[in-house]
């Protein structure tokens, strides 16, 4: 579990410091700490060790993957999921995915990849599982603070000391539950869809979905195969973006146009020309008409959820009003009798072990305030891997944010001249929009366009460098 640089167990050696409290702490010395061994915890130890440093990463389940294990019980993942970006966009840039995969892998799949790329990177060693951060202080020096247990609250706490901190626990584990006046009333199953694994859950029942995302849109085309009726609410209407257009994956279509730098303009008129030639008019199906141009929300990728629409398998409704005992009321005033109501309403960012002000958020909002979506001011020693939302695969991103940080943890020993133009980059940027204008919602919170967000990265990466 330890290496060359390291200075063994986390939990060894007491050098006689003390947290704020009197809790006595093991040193780490220059090794940087990393929180989460999915996607993006995995490539930020990967980029750390190849640039010298040592790391200690915690996980808190068994294996690696993170949202895409499902056995983990913090996964949003279900049976049936799949990418919604293709394969060439999600995979890492140093590590391929097979050439036979399908363009748009399960993710049981995806979790295979995970593990390859842990075993040839040799990552496992670094990871300690079943292990839990409970809390992340900052100390004098930018150093920091961890304290962790096993996970479930079994055993001692134990705190270790670090040069720097690597977020990288994700945000889509900690459901967003929406109010509704009578929901405590309602005497049907109610379920996040954090909760929702398998179609057997909806087999034979009447069933509401609630939300109209990704998500709630895969829901709802299982539900219309399984359920004996099926009703999606959504509050506002959606471009749904087939996953192939003119025989590729959309996303390769519309990463071709942006890499020629086809204005916005002309990409949604593109857009709306191809739907209305393919799909035609949603609102002819009962779905509510978009109140937004397309790319001013994260794109919904389904090709069957107008399929069985069409076909009377869902019927679309407009938002909940509230609930009564049996059945659910509508904002046009009808009533439905479901018995199963499953809420897709998205997730919100936790740091349950970190003080919401280290990121900026003052307020109390769960929205922290940084620069790249990384980077926040006063701390230059921490970085949130993995925290966007993009309109493309995931992965190229979390690998470039962590070379990046790498990087910069590197030039504060050589170069503190270049790690200072730095900080101030962060606290001259934070709050930048990497994206075309987007609705103000929670959900669009972390949204970035992957070609501007990457090409700013691209463009820290030169500043920090000097070229």
């Amino acid at each position: 579990m330890s290496s060359s640089t390291d200075l063994g167990r986390p939990d060894a050696d007491p050098t006689g410091a003390l947290t704020r409290d009197g809790r006595p702490v093991s040193d780490r010395g220059d090794t940087v700490c990393v929180i989460g061994a999915g996607a993006s915890g995995l490539t930020a130890v990967k980029n750390l060790r190849e640039h010298g440093f040592g790391v200690d990463c915690y996980e808190r389940e068994t294996g690696v993957g993170g949202a895409w294990n499902w056995r983990h019980d913090r996964s949003p993942v279900y049976a049936s999921t799949h990418l919604i970006s293709s394969r060439p966009f999600t995979q890492f840039p140093d590590f391929p995915m097979p050439d036979d995969w399908p363009d748009y892998p399960h993710h049981a799949q995806l979790l295979s990849y995970f593990e390859r790329y842990a075993d040839h990177f040799d990552l496992r060693q670094h990871v300690w599982f079943g292990t839990e951060v409970v809390r992340v202080e900052p100390v004098e020096g930018d150093r920091w603070d961890v304290t962790t247990r096993s996970t479930g609250g079994y055993g001692p706490e134990r705190t270790s000391r670090y040069a720097a901190v690597v977020l990288a626990n994700g945000h889509n584990w900690s459901p967003k539950l929406p109010r509704y006046e009578g929901l405590a009333e309602f005497r049907g199953e109610v379920m996040h869809a954090s909760s929702y694994k398998d179609p057997a859950q909806l087999r034979g029942k009447r069933v509401l979905v609630v939300g109209a995302g990704n998500t709630g849109c895969d829901i709802a085309v299982e539900a219309a195969q399984q359920a004996s009726r099926c009703w999606h609410s959504a509050r506002r209407g959606y471009w749904y973006a087939p996953k192939y257009v003119f025989g590729r994956p959309a996303d390769q279509v519309n990463d071709t146009l942006l890499a020629l730098r086809v204005p916005l303009r002309l990409r949604q008129w593109l857009y709306h020309r191809t739907l209305r030639l393919t799909v035609g008019d949603l609102a002819r199906f009962g779905l509510p008409r978009p109140d937004h141009r397309v790319y001013e929300t994260h794109p919904i990728a389904n090709s069957q959820l107008v399929y069985h629409v069409g076909h009377g398998r869902i019927t679309p409704v407009p938002d909940v009003a509230r609930f009564h005992d049996r059945t659910v009321a509508l904002t046009d005033g009808r009533e439905i009798d479901p018995e199963l109501v499953v809420f897709a309403t998205g997730y919100l960012p936790r740091f349950e072990f970190l003080d919401g002000q280290v990121l900026g958020d003052a307020e109390g909002t769960g929205r922290p305030r940084l620069w790249l979506n990384a980077f926040t001011v006063g701390h230059p020693t921490l970085a949130v891997i993995g925290l966007v939302q993009p309109d493309s695969g995931m992965f190229p991103i979390s690998h470039w944010q962590s070379v990046l940080f790498a990087r910069l943890l590197a030039l504060r020993a050589t170069r503190p001249d270049r790690a200072a133009a730095f900080d101030r980059k962060v606290a001259a940027g934070v709050g930048e929009r990497y994206s075309a204008k987007v609705k103000d919602s929670t959900r669009h919170w972390f949204e970035v366009g992957h070609v501007d967000y990457l090409r700013a990265l691209q463009r820290a990466l030169y500043d920090l460098e000097g070229k």
